[in-house]
This record gives C-alpha cells, structure tokens and sequence, in this order.
C-alpha cells in the first residue's frame, strides 16, 4: 500500500491513515464477548451479564482502546512501509471528511535528521596524557594514614592548631537574633580541613580549653543555607576539647591492614599505584572524550527533532528535582524549575546522540561483548571483592547499558583522535584531578 507522507517543515511530516469502520466494530464486539466472561455484575451469575449490559457499561472504554490500538498499528504500518525514522511519539487526531465506511485520522510527527559529518582529518583535538609520581604516590599514603589517623588529648596550656579535632559549643546570631541551624553543643571538626568556613576555622585556630571568643563571619553568597546566605553573624564559641592527630607509621602492621598480604611498603606502592593509574586512565578518556564531542559536534550539520529537545529537557528538569529531593529539599518533586534553564544542554545532548549514533552505525563502532566485560572488570578491579562488583553491573540490563554506552563513547573517541589533527599535550597529576 502506498503512504502518503506530507513535508510540514524541516523534520515535520503528516500522514493521513484511514481505518474501516467494520474492523473497528468487529474488534470491539471481540472484546466484549471476551470480557463477557470475566465481568461479575449483581443480579447475574459469573459470565452470564446479558453482552448488551457489559456493552453499555464497558462500551466507550473499549471502544476508546480499540481506537488507539488500531491506529498506532495503522501508523506503525505506515512509517514501516515508508521506510521513516520516527522521533518522539506523533500527533494524532481524528481527520473530518473520511469515506464512507472510514474513519480517517491525521499523524502529524518528525523524523530524524540526515546527519552530515565533514571530514574529521581537518578536526584539531588536544589530547592530554598524565602520569602517576612519587608526589602523587606520597599524598596518596598520607590520605590513607590520615583515614586511620587516632586522637589523644592535648596538655591544657598547648592551643588548637590545623589537624587537630576540636569539640566546641556556638551560637550565632544575625542583627541580635538567632537563626536556625546556628547553635550547637559537644560539636567535633577537623581544624584546617575545610569542614567549616574559614573564617570560623580562623577564629578556633590558637583557641585553648575553657577559652570563649565572639568573632564576625561572613555567609557567602552561595551559601547552601539560603536564609543567611549574604548575611553576616556574629558568633560565641567556646572550646571543651582539644584533641592531637596521631597518624600511623607506615609499617608491617599498617600495610597488611590495607590487605598487602607481604606487608612491604614497596607492594602498597606499588597497589597504590596501580590504582592512581586506573584513575588517571579513566580521567583522561574523560578530558579526551569532550574534546572530541566537541570537535564532532563543531563537525557536524543536522537539524535537531523539536520531540527529541522537549524529552530531553523533561529527563534534565526531572533530574534536577530528583537530585533537590535527596538533598532533602521540601516538595522537591513540585519545585519550579524553568525548562529553559536546560534547553541548550538539551539541544548539545541530542545533536550529540545523533552525530555519535551515525559515527557508529557507519563505521562499525558497536561495543562489543568482550569490550564491556574488560571495562566492567577494570572498574570491579579496585574494589576489595571485584567479582560481586562484577555480578552486580552483570545482573542489571540497565548497568549494563551505562557500560555499553561508555564503551561506544570510547570507541568513538579512539576513532576520531585516528582520524583528526591531533596536538597532545601532557597535564600534571594535580592538574588532571583537580587538585592544583
């Protein structure tokens, strides 16, 4: 049967589809009888209620499913047999004016682009590489000593210095008055750590036991509390601990705690090593990754499915409630956030999915099974038990897309850097993990 497809715009197209009324009726009366069967009623017995009672009762329901079956079939039928690629779901409403016998209704949806790509020899990518140091190692060790790290309480006369835990009582006002979440008791922090604000770190540091101080702070602008953000307090601390780090020796003891069974410092080099290089690896695919989305979609020309955007700006604004919800966020489900706020990463998301998804599909760059296990026991390998890890991503289809998907991603990357002008440039371990 020969389709009709109608240009509306760009990727916009219509279909006109035209379904026989008897087939609707036939079906309709099918389902009735078939729910005939199945209906209890008072006054009758179990599949005994008269066809003509469940049709006045189930009729328009049956009908209006009936309806939508037969025409997302018609409508399938016809984008098959059209050959069309459609993107997002198509409008459908019932057309005025069908031949006798017919109903006719109008789909009206868009299909995805022709995607062209210039060639990518003439595309210029910066390729970072990063190595593992000793420094890398060292600060690595000291992360480790410092998670293990005990506490004993310091002489009265000593004061509080970086690296010390401190228990403390405070109260802070704004303009005289108390503000929620500004007091407590018998409170504990890392003194130079970062837990607090810096001027508050400031005004404890040099503290003794017993002493009490009343200091001026600042709440940032983008402060998470939102109701003193901007705003300055006045605060009353007062110092009840004061408590010394004591960090262990790297020896026999401390390396077998970390499971180096030989209990040389040279083996938990060498594993902390091994670790920092995985990560290293797994942050410069990342860097390498964006410089060649970039340089693709700098590459590329296509028009971009109105559907396709509006979806993907839903999943972003969904997202962003779902993440305001663990934050513990009041009626985050119901916060007002602008769709706007997320159009261009939309349009950026989907021009991307599509020049990728025709990058793939012309150069054969699926992932394949084996490339998905060795990404899969690359991650599972800096755990302690890798095979539950492995079973886990294994036990879920939708670990397992994630998996695929980053693998493609890969495979595109490693592609494109083949093909295009590339400038490598060596970036410091600091810098790749953005530590300088």
């Amino acid at each position: 049967m020969a389709v009709n497809v109608e240009t509306l715009d760009k990727l916009e197209r219509k279909i006109t589809l035209e379904l026989p009324v008897e087939v609707i009726q036939k079906e309709v009366e099918s389902r009735l009888k078939r729910l005939q069967r199945q209906v209890k009623m008072d006054g009758f017995r179990p599949g005994k209620v008269p066809l003509s009672v469940v049709a006045k009762q189930y009729g328009y329901s049956v009908q209006y499913e009936v309806m939508n079956d037969k025409v997302g079939e018609a409508f399938n039928t016809a984008a098959q047999e059209a050959q069309l690629r459609i993107a997002g779901q198509p409008r459908i409403n019932e057309k005025e004016g069908a031949a006798e016998g017919t109903v006719a209704f109008e789909a009206i949806f868009e299909v995805f682009p022709e995607v062209k790509i210039a060639d990518l020899s003439a595309a210029e990518v910066e390729k970072v590489t990063a190595e593992v140091n000793d420094t890398a190692i060292d600060r690595t060790l000291d992360i480790l000593r410092k998670q293990r790290r005990t506490f004993a309480q310091r002489p009265a006369d000593e004061a509080a210095q970086d690296g010390d835990r401190v228990t403390i009582d405070f109260e802070g006002k704004i303009d005289g008055e108390p503000f929620e979440g500004g007091q407590a008791t018998a409170f504990q922090f890392l003194v130079g750590e970062g837990q607090m604000l810096k001027e508050f770190e400031d005004a404890v540091r040099g503290m003794k036991v017993g002493e009490s101080k009343t200091f001026p702070l600042s709440f940032p602008e983008d402060y998470h509390g939102k109701d003193v953000a901007g705003k300055q307090a006045d605060f009353l601390v007062t110092l009840n601990k004061l408590e010394a780090a004591h960090l262990p020796e790297v020896n026999e003891t401390f390396v077998k705690s970390l499971g180096i069974a030989d209990g040389t410092v040279e083996s938990l080099r060498a594993d902390i090593k091994k670790n920092l290089e995985r990560e290293v690896k797994f942050r410069v695919q990342g860097r390498n990754k964006t410089a060649v989305m970039d340089a693709l979609v700098a590459k590329a020309e296509l028009d971009l499915p109105k559907s396709s955007v509006e979806a993907e700006v839903q999943r972003l604004v969904e997202g962003a409630r779902a993440d305001l919800k663990q934050r513990g966020v009041k009626d985050a489900d119901k916060a007002p956030i602008p769709a706007e706020l997320f159009q261009e990463q939309a349009e950026r998301r989907v021009r991307l999915g599509l020049v990728v998804a025709e990058l793939v599909n012309a150069n054969g760059l699926h992932a394949k099974p084996a490339q998905i296990d060795a990404h899969i026991n690359e991650l599972a390998a800096s755990y302690e038990s890798p095979a539950e890890v492995v079973r886990w991503y294994k036990s879920d289809n939708r670990r397992l897309a994630e998996i695929e998907a980053i693998v493609i991603e890969n495979n595109v990357t490693e592609f494109v850097l083949a093909q295009a002008k590339v400038t490598e440039k060596t970036v410091s371990f600091d810098d790749l993990m953005g530590q300088s």
